[in-house]
């Protein structure tokens, strides 16, 4: 086949991979995914579910990303497996799951949700900047879900079957697609207009910044009122000054001052209306890196700061590089 050029030294024949997962036992189930079940050996082995819609194309863009592009951020693809009626992709097995599991968990310190951060941030930053001159990744559907934590915490990125590949040596890459992605996490620019660029997915990982700090997810469907969508609420309290009012309880005495100023700032600026004024992911990284700078110092705790002066301030000294 010739879209596995270049990576057939990954195939495994599935009767190995049958012997690893006890001929996929539900004892082995780690989790149930857009792509299909996910069981645990050694390593994690996601095997293609047809129920859910999803099949070569993504089974293929996953082998693809995973085999092309490395980075410390992203996940490792290990093997896969494509005979018998089976897609089956096996990966490292990476020890603590899906951030979304973590997101309202009290035993993770601002700190270690800084690190998280920056860690997915150097991901998506590779993926939109440095896979080479011809190639932009663009990952289409980043959410808490797709971005895993390794045994000590640290971030990687998966998941990359709705991913999309453009040129990097343009100023702006525009991708018309039919838009998908996730509920809660979608860019409304992209969702309208069907058009993709870098933008959306910063506008995604901004929801998740948000999640980080509010300790919730972006929907929440029980909630009728203005707590359903994450987006929208954490926007209007920063604009209200209010911000702290929805900040996770368990972080928000561990926050430095001008850490949360900063953390803060990034995520609402990753959510503006206007695509040409969100930030780039390399900007984030900045922004991010001395966000944790600031929390290691230590030098202020958080004494309830009003957020709009950093906020008004902030916003009139940026400036904003596209590639």
């Amino acid at each position: 086949m010739s879209h596995m050029e270049g990576v057939q030294h990954l195939q495994i024949p599935v009767e190995e991979i049958k012997l690893a997962t006890n001929s996929f036992s539900k004892e082995n189930l780690i989790a149930r995914g857009g792509f299909g079940n996910v069981e645990q050996s050694t390593v994690a082995v996601k095997r293609l579910d047809s129920q859910f819609g999803q099949g070569n194309r993504e089974f293929l863009m996953e082998i693809q990303m995973l085999s092309c592009y490395k980075h410390k951020n992203l996940f490792c693809l290990v093997r896969f497996c494509d005979e018998s009626g089976e897609k089956i992709l096996v990966y490292e097995h990476v020890k603590h799951g899906s951030l979304d599991r973590y997101i309202s968990n009290k035993d993770l310190s601002w700190l270690q949700w800084l690190k998280i951060s920056l860690g997915a941030a150097r991901g998506f930053s590779y993926l939109h900047n440095d896979v080479g001159p011809q190639h932009r990744v663009l990952h289409r559907d980043i959410k808490s879900s797709n971005i895993l934590l390794n045994d000590t915490f640290e971030a990687r990125i998966s998941d990359f079957g709705l991913s999309k590949i453009g040129p990097s040596n343009v100023k702006f890459t525009f991708l018309p697609t039919s838009a998908c992605g996730t509920y809660g996490y979608i860019d409304p620019q992209y969702e309208k207009t069907g058009i993709l660029t870098k933008e959306s997915d910063v506008y995604s990982f901004g929801i998740v910044l948000f999640e980080i700090l509010c300790g919730r997810l972006a929907f929440i469907p029980r909630y009728h009122d203005e707590r359903r969508f994450l987006a929208a609420l954490a926007c209007r309290r920063y604009e209200e000054d209010r911000l702290h009012d929805i900040i996770y309880p368990c972080l928000i005495n561990q926050m430095n001052a001008d850490s949360l100023d900063v953390f803060s700032m990034v995520a609402y600026n990753c959510l503006n209306e206007s695509r040409n004024e969100r930030p780039t992911m390399g900007w984030i990284v900045e922004k991010l890196e001395k966000a944790l700078e600031h929390q290691q110092s230590r030098r202020n705790n958080y004494s309830g700061r009003n957020l709009g002066e950093t906020k008004r301030r902030s916003s009139k000294s940026l400036v904003f590089f596209f590639i």
